[in-house]
């Protein structure tokens, strides 16, 4: 490798907050910095369309997945400006997820990547599922890829996003699964407390557990799964959202229970596996309650990166897994995905 690199990655995760955009500088396959990085709030209006569009009509939904690209294309842009980005190779969008349905070969991403090429001058990178659902894999997760090279040192990454998921070295060779979900619910409930999301986790805190609760979930079938394994909001509707609606509880008791339940579900795979060292990302990361209880039933050592990196990971391996589809390099691995090879996944728009 001759020249840094310089790339933009975009993420817009299941929990709907916003687009994270994290422009890095690639030093070779392992060394990188982030750069500029920043949150972009989603307004009221586009955050209601995404969680509708999974109820559009066909040709409504081929619509909006342009208008998203578009709505990328000029947020991607306006980010460039404002940090007077000068050097740029190509941008990755992960774009955002309106179906996940490996079982039956598709997945749906939108955010075309026609349309952000339109406000661009570098080639775009996005769709990094769809190849991976048609060879015979769940499409995701896609980080562990990113955690492989540049996140060595540790044991295990956790992240802690809309689902919480883990990626580990066994057997010489990259494993990974969705654990449980977790934004996606915990959001959920302190939204009917009139609050976007439960911060540092002190609604919880006030809560107590409901056992019965915490046993229905435990026993839940996907949790004797073995991996690659993986979870998408048609498993909220199908499986977690019945047991929730059976108790009667108040949204401290539903938050603190389901923390409880996650945290268990996380420190049974660290112990089985004697982690000593699991580097801690995403939104979950900062929330104060849950770190909390994992550090004080396990022997583990949950470690927090800079902030930029608990903020942003995602985002930046994204943009690691675009570099790589411009370089005709593997970016997705069938250890993780269950996919039939190790491929080269993702769509250029140039």
């Amino acid at each position: 490798m001759k020249k840094k690199v310089f790339g933009i990655g975009l993420m817009s995760g299941t929990s709907l907050d916003g687009l994270d955009v994290c422009y890095v500088r690639f030093d070779d396959y392992k060394t990188f910095e982030i750069l500029y990085a920043q949150t972009i709030l989603y307004e009221q209006e586009m955050q209601e369309q995404l969680k509708k569009c999974k109820n559009f009509s066909a040709e409504d939904l081929q619509a909006f997945d342009v208008v998203y690209g578009y709505f990328l294309g000029n947020k991607i842009k306006e980010f460039i400006q404002f940090h007077a980005i000068e050097e740029l190779d190509f941008v990755a969008s992960h774009g955002h997820t309106v179906f996940h349905q490996p079982n039956r070969n598709f997945t749906l991403q939108i955010g075309h990547g026609a349309a952000i090429k339109s406000f661009l001058d570098c080639p775009v990178v996005c769709d990094f599922r769809s190849q991976d659902v048609i060879l015979g894999g769940q499409g995701a997760p896609l980080v562990p890829f990113g955690d492989m090279n540049l996140f060595s040192e540790y044991d295990a990454c956790l992240n802690l996003g809309g689902f919480s998921n883990i990626s580990f070295q066994k057997n010489q060779q990259r494993v990974a699964f969705d654990i449980s979900p977790f934004n996606t619910v915990l959001n959920y409930f302190a939204q009917q407390l009139n609050y976007n999301f439960d911060e540092n986790g002190r609604l919880a805190s006030t809560g107590k557990i409901e056992p019965s609760m915490l046993s229905e979930l435990n026993q839940l079938a996907y949790y004797q799964q073995s991996y690659p394994k993986s979870l998408g909001y048609e498993n909220l509707i199908a499986w977690y959202f019945p047991i929730f609606e059976r108790y009667a509880l108040s949204v401290p008791d539903f938050l603190h229970t389901f923390s409880v339940h996650v945290a268990e579900q996380i420190v049974h795979i660290t112990q089985e596996n004697s982690f000593s060292s699991v580097l801690l990302t995403g939104g979950g990361a900062l929330n104060t309650f849950f770190v909390e209880l994992l550090q004080t039933s396990s022997s583990t050592n949950f470690i927090l990166p800079e902030k930029k990196i608990i903020d942003y990971k995602e985002a930046l391996i994204f943009a690691y897994l675009g570099w790589m589809k411009l370089e005709g390099k593997v970016n997705c691995l069938s250890s993780v995905t269950g996919a039939n090879i190790d491929h080269s996944s993702g769509v250029i728009y140039s």
